[in-house]
This record gives structure tokens, C-alpha cells and sequence, in this order.
């Protein structure tokens, strides 16, 4: 178990899914956390009610990071309240799957826009703070799908390519300022896009991963907290699947 205690975690995308467990173990590890949502109200209370034991250390912020002057205004609300932060786990990200030929222009543009533009703007705003304090910890959730680039997602394989050039390329910009910036790159890790799935696209999954399982939430955020942790002092600019082999 890593301790936060006494830090300061940002997870974007932090009520459900993958940035669900991952704002949950940081919480058991004693960090305050400042978990975003964008339009699932429901998901964002469920989240402060099943941390209900954690209530002090939690904070739920409703943030469009496609929007440069949210993202503005939610760093001088973190400077307000908190003076300043230790962690940034860019994890919100969305799917919009069809065939290029077929893809709408709108759907090429709101992924890249939230998956890549979002976090430009997150880290942006967070780099400024961090290299201050001349400590910090950035992890990018990428997939590895940026490597597999599966049909019907061009748009999302790019955005994620994408992620890990922009992280390697800061990771370089902040190493001198005690920052380190990382990706973390899930595979197939259950949640509802996979709880979703017919049986025969689920099975085929199955049969891609030498670990013959699906991974969890959980197992992704037990290497967000290795690299978002003091012990992870001299690892920058990696990207750490977690993909069960694939």
C-alpha cells in the first residue's frame, strides 16, 4: 500500500469505470482526491455515496476538459481551496466507433478533442503549478488499442497515439522540475463497455489475451498509484500496459 496521505490527487473521468478505481485507491491511500464528471450526475453521487467513509478526502467537480476556460476556472477553484496539488491522472476519455469512410466529421473531432485536446489543457494548466513546486506526478491513460488500432477506431487509436507522444515529449519538458509523466495503457479491463458486449465479441477478446481473463479497474489503478508514488522517482516518459499479455 502507497501512502498519500497529505497529497493531493486530480483524476479526471474519476466517478465510474477505470478512473472509478483509480480515485478509489488513491482515497484508501489517504490522498484527498478531486474527482471530475462531465454530464453523469447519477454516476458522480454514486461515487461520493459508496466513499461515503472517505467523505472529508472527497471532492466531486463537474469539468468539460474540451473546454479551455472550465479548465481555467478549475485550477484557480484547486488554487483556492487547496493551494496546490501533487498528482494528475488525466483518465476521461470517450469512444465514438464506425468505419473512416463512414465516420462523421463531429465524431473525429470530439474524441481528439476530449482524449487529446483535454488533456493539453489539463496539463497545461497543471505544469504551470507543478514545475512552482518543482515536484509532480502526471499518468496519462492511454490503451493499448493505440497499438492494435482495431477496425472502427481510427479516430479513438489516434487520439491515443496521440496520448503517449504528447507524454513522452513532457515528460522531457518537466524532468529537470522533479516531474515525472507517464502513461498507463489498459487493455480489456471490465467495466460497462465490456459488461456490454455480446458473447461472441467477448469470447473473441478472450481468446487475444494469453491471461484469458479480463483485467480490472482495480489492477490499473495499482500501477497509476506505482507511478503516481515518491518510489517512482527516476521512471518519466514510459508506458506501462496493462493489457494481460496482449
Amino acid at each position: 500500500m502507497y501512502d498519500f496521505e497529505g497529497q493531493t490527487v486530480i483524476v479526471t473521468g474519476g466517478t465510474r469505470g477505470i478512473g472509478r478505481g483509480i480515485a478509489g485507491r488513491f482515497l484508501e491511500a489517504g490522498a484527498k482526491v478531486i474527482a471530475t464528471y462531465s454530464t453523469n450526475e447519477a454516476a458522480a453521487a454514486q461515487f461520493r455515496q459508496d466513499n461515503s467513509q472517505f467523505a472529508d478526502n472527497v471532492d466531486i467537480q463537474r469539468l468539460d476538459v474540451t473546454k479551455y476556460e472550465e479548465v481555467d476556472g478549475f485550477f484557480k477553484y484547486v488554487d483556492t481551496n487547496y493551494k496546490s496539488f501533487e498528482v494528475l491522472v488525466n483518465n476521461a476519455g470517450i469512444r465514438k466507433d464506425s468505419v473512416l469512410a463512414m465516420m462523421k466529421e463531429s465524431d473525429w473531432h470530439d474524441v481528439m478533442n476530449v482524449n487529446l485536446a483535454g488533456v493539453f489543457f489539463m496539463c497545461k494548466f497543471a505544469v504551470r503549478v507543478l514545475m512552482r513546486r518543482r515536484y509532480g506526478r502526471i499518468i496519462n491513460v492511454s490503451s493499448v488499442m493505440e497499438r492494435y488500432a482495431f477496425e472502427g477506431q481510427a479516430n479513438y487509436a489516434a487520439s491515443k497515439a496521440g496520448l503517449i507522444a504528447l507524454t513522452k515529449s513532457l515528460s522531457k519538458e518537466g524532468a529537470t522540475r522533479g516531474i515525472m509523466v507517464n502513461c498507463v495503457s489498459p487493455g480489456f479491463i471490465v467495466t460497462e463497455l465490456i459488461q456490454d458486449l455480446p458473447d461472441k465479441l467477448r469470447e473473441a477478446y478472450l481468446e487475444r489475451i494469453p491471461l484469458k481473463r479480463f483485467g480490472s479497474a482495480e489492477e490499473v489503478a495499482a500501477c497509476v498509484l506505482f507511478l503516481a508514488s515518491r518510489e517512482a522517482s527516476y521512471v518519466t516518459g514510459s508506458n506501462l500496459e496493462v493489457s494481460g499479455g496482449l
